[in-house]
């Protein structure tokens, strides 16, 4: 499933436009810029912009899509011969890396102050989903009916969502100490626990 080259170049103009928003959003607030200045920051034009965005809130969410691509192409490289949840879980520990997560936990927190934000951030985490789901059925390659694949993926990504949106207190590397808070990596380690022998 790798792109070609003019995927990957469209991949490109896009996570440029969502990091520009994304810088702006962080510094002055949803409200303190226009579309013009992300595009203008991230050096494409306006109809650019709106050749890959219907508006700056859906820019400032898609930041957290990153990486998505390189998880899906992580898993097809780690799956042979291990099982699914395995695999899932090796993925997870490659790819929820620090910046990433701390981005994630930024464009919710984003999300709760600026309501217009929030439908664009939840599609993009739908949209994420949904790519998973896809990538590990192709994985799977049928050894495990379709709605294990749809349980495996919607639980691991709940569970690891109480986490990004502050519902668990667990402590990425960078945050301040917390005498209550779990390590991320432990927390990963308590879910697939869960995961494979139950609650």
């Amino acid at each position: 499933m790798t792109q070609g080259l003019r995927e990957r170049k469209r991949a490109a103009t896009a996570q440029a436009l969502a990091e520009a928003a994304f810088g702006l959003a962080k510094e002055r607030g949803l409200d303190g810029f226009v579309i013009d200045e992300v595009a203008e920051l991230a050096g494409y034009s306006r109809r650019t912009f709106a050749n890959h965005y219907p508006c700056k809130e859906a820019a400032v969410a898609s930041v957290a899509y990153a990486g998505i691509e390189a998880a899906a192409d992580a898993l097809e490289d780690v799956s042979d011969g291990r099982p699914l949840l395995d695999a899932v879980e090796v993925v997870l520990r490659l790819q929820l890396t620090t910046a990433g997560l701390s981005r994630m936990r930024e464009v919710l927190a984003l999300a709760r102050a600026h309501l217009s934000l929030a439908p664009h951030v939840y599609h993009v985490q739908h949209r994420m989903r949904l790519e998973v789901e896809e990538r590990v059925a192709a994985v799977a390659a049928g050894r495990y009916p379709a709605s294990y694949l749809t349980l495996l993926v919607g639980a691991v990504y709940g569970m690891v969502s109480t986490a990004l949106e502050g519902l668990v207190d667990v402590r990425l590397p960078g945050d301040p100490p917390s005498r209550d808070a779990v390590e991320f990596d432990e927390f990963l380690t308590e879910v697939f626990n869960h995961l494979r022998t139950g609650f």
